[in-house]
């Protein structure tokens, strides 16, 4: 049973691991997953400047993914649709309709400029066995831009998540020439869909942007979706839409998607409706606004990782400078090799060595020759001569020999001199060096990747707030019933949303839903709509000790259908209730011996605002008989 069991805990172990790291989670240093990297190591090994045919580069990564065409030809489709490292031809389905492309032997794709300049180098590249030991793959791509925040990612593996949102290429460029610099960065997202978002929430990639369509109002029963929401398609958007009118929460009379290359949905709004109130209700109560929650987890030194998009960014930024660093010392390597070989050959023909064995007998003697003659101007070379420098010699043709020009050697030689010259230059201001050549893919490349999602702060609209008032409910003070079964003399035409105030002449109020019939009791003196904004102005009387007291609230806080008190007592009595904090009142008292003063104006204008428990202050201790509003 116990060997079960470990065998079972080993297992899922081992599965887990391969889910979150060879399929899920995208690696932090190229930001690609496997079938990705995959993918963009074929295109570039057939690559010869002509479009193939998505079925060939399915095939043949194959050899690398075990997982099927299925997979990798999704994958491709959806990489090609990002529109930043492939080049399409053909159907490609529809990112807006959510139409599938074509059957893989009928599209074609090859990698554009900017993937060829910025992904591949072999010098930088680590390879390993495929998974039947056939071919060698990249285990990581030397990536000279931030490709996990460019492209985005959305994955779900064993116990983990990723959803990260793609960003523009040229803030991120930008932002790591910032970084470079020392200076602060702040980067969002940007959607190929376009469209509006809020970037409130963000919080640096782990907390939540709001999106919107982008609708525009083309007279007063019209409206035009110009951008959808990032992840949905126009029929989801639609349906949603529809799902919504079917409800009556819009009152809508036709919708008409005219969608192509460009997004084009016709809304017609009915009769008593208008585009401008019907545009808050899109938002309030459809897909047209919507909440993405992110949470970034990225594959980092082997192991899964959380981090921010500064994190990422900064390690996207580091990792570049490595990159171009190595790059330029292999390429010095590789200049003063050229050097040397140069120098060899000039002192090989110049000095006439290959006549001195023309008469040698034995191979051995021939190689003895040449070391011994080369090592006589042995301070002209770059570095000490070796076995390999002289078998080169020696295959030197004879036709190159004739055509020997000591100017073109002299000139050649001269502009490696430079070039190692400024390699080192380089070196020396490594950082000056990386904002250049980012200063240059801005150049090259940003006017193809212009920031196409709008960033705003947006105006929260409920669905309380947009809701149709088509509810009449009654009340029927003499009988003391409330309800849309009710008929009485007063009504209020609201919406299902809405709830109502009622409170009592004890001081005793509630807060209530809409229903068919309720009792809500006969000594009800106030009964409306309720906002949690209105504010009261109220005088009650403590009947034990007849002292009046004013004071100012809101109602801001309870729970439906309970019951709570104005005032701090249970022998309590209102005398004046009004939803206005400035009221003026003339409060009339009962006429008694030597009283001085039968009336006299009150103002609620310096009654500080207390909480509904708290006292108030003593107005008097007469006895009231009236109180008028002013």
């Amino acid at each position: 049973m116990n060997d079960a069991k470990n065998m079972f805990g080993h297992n899922f172990i081992e599965y887990a691991s391969y889910v979150i790291k060879d399929r899920a989670i995208p690696d932090l240093d190229d930001g690609l997953k496997p079938v990705q990297r995959r993918i963009l190591h074929v295109m570039n090994e057939i690559d010869d400047g002509r479009f193939n045919k998505v079925a060939n580069i399915v095939g043949s990564t194959m050899q690398y993914h075990p997982h099927g065409d299925a997979s990798i030809y999704s994958a491709l489709v959806t990489l090609a649709n990002k529109e930043l490292f492939i080049d399409r031809q053909g159907n490609f389905g529809n990112i807006y309709t959510g139409d599938e492309a074509s059957a893989a032997r009928y599209i074609e794709a090859r990698l554009n400029s900017l993937a060829k300049e910025v992904l591949y180098n072999k010098d930088l590249t680590e390879y390993v066995d495929s998974y039947d030991g056939r071919n060698k793959e990249p285990v990581i791509l030397p990536a000279k831009i931030p490709v996990l925040l460019l492209l985005g990612c959305e994955g779900i593996a064993v116990g983990m998540s990723t959803k990260i949102l793609p960003h523009n290429f040229n803030e991120l460029l930008e932002a790591q020439i910032k970084i470079l610099k020392g200076e602060k960065i702040t980067i969002y997202p940007d959607f190929i869909q376009g469209g509006i978002m809020d970037i409130a929430d963000y919080q640096d990639g782990n907390g939540k942007v709001k999106i919107r369509a982008k609708i525009d109002i083309q007279d007063d029963k019209t409206l035009l979706i110009r951008d959808i929401p990032f992840g949905l398609t126009t029929d989801t958007l639609i349906t949603s839409i529809e799902d919504a009118t079917k409800k009556d929460r819009l009152g809508i009379i036709s919708i008409k998607d005219f969608t192509a290359e460009n997004v084009c949905i016709e809304i017609k709004v009915g009769r008593g409706e208008s585009a401008k109130e019907t545009l808050k209700t899109l938002y309030a109560c459809t897909k047209c606004e919507m909440s993405l929650s992110v949470n970034v987890v990225v594959i980092n030194d082997n192991k899964p990782s959380e981090m921010n998009i500064t994190d990422i960014l900064r390690h996207n930024t580091k990792r570049l400078v490595f990159l171009l660093e190595k790059e330029l010392n292999i390429e010095k390597v590789k200049l003063n090799q050229r050097l040397h070989d140069l120098t060899l050959e000039q002192i090989f023909i110049e000095n006439r060595i290959y006549k001195k064995i023309e008469e040698k007998t034995t191979f051995e003697d021939v190689i003895n020759t040449v070391e011994t003659e080369m090592n006589k101007y042995k301070k002209l070379f770059i570095r000490e001569l070796i076995r390999e420098d002289i078998d080169k010699l020696l295959e030197i043709k004879i036709k190159r020999i004739s055509r020997f020009d000591i100017e073109n050697y002299k000139k050649t030689r001269d502009d490696i001199v430079t070039n190692i010259k400024q390699i080192d230059i380089n070196l020396m201001d490594i950082r000056r060096y990386t904002i250049t050549y980012i200063t240059n893919l801005i150049k090259k490349y940003g006017k193809s990747y212009p920031r196409k999602t709008k960033i705003e702060k947006f105006e929260k609209i409920s669905v309380k707030e947009v809701a149709l008032p088509d509810i009449r409910v009654y009340w029927d003070k003499n009988s003391g019933f409330f309800g849309t079964d009710v008929r009485g003399d007063k009504y209020f035409t609201v919406s299902k949303f809405d709830k109502f105030l009622i409170v009592k002449a004890n001081g005793v109020y509630k807060v209530i839903n809409i229903d068919s019939k309720v009792f809500i009791d006969t000594d009800v003196l106030y009964l409306d709509l309720f906002n949690d904004k209105k504010e009261f102005s109220l005088l009650y009387k403590d009947t034990l000790t007849n002292i009046v007291y004013a004071k100012k609230f809101k109602i801001e806080k309870f729970l439906t259908n309970k019951e709570y008190n104005l005032f701090p007592l249970n022998n309590g009595k209102v005398e004046y209730l009004s939803n206005n904090f400035s009221d003026e009142i003339v409060i009339q008292y009962k006429k008694t011996p030597k009283q001085k003063l039968d009336k006299e104006k009150f103002s609620f204008k310096n009654v500080e605002e207390k909480k509904p428990l708290v006292k108030g202050v003593i107005v008097t201790k007469k006895e009231i008989v009236n109180i008028e509003s002013l």
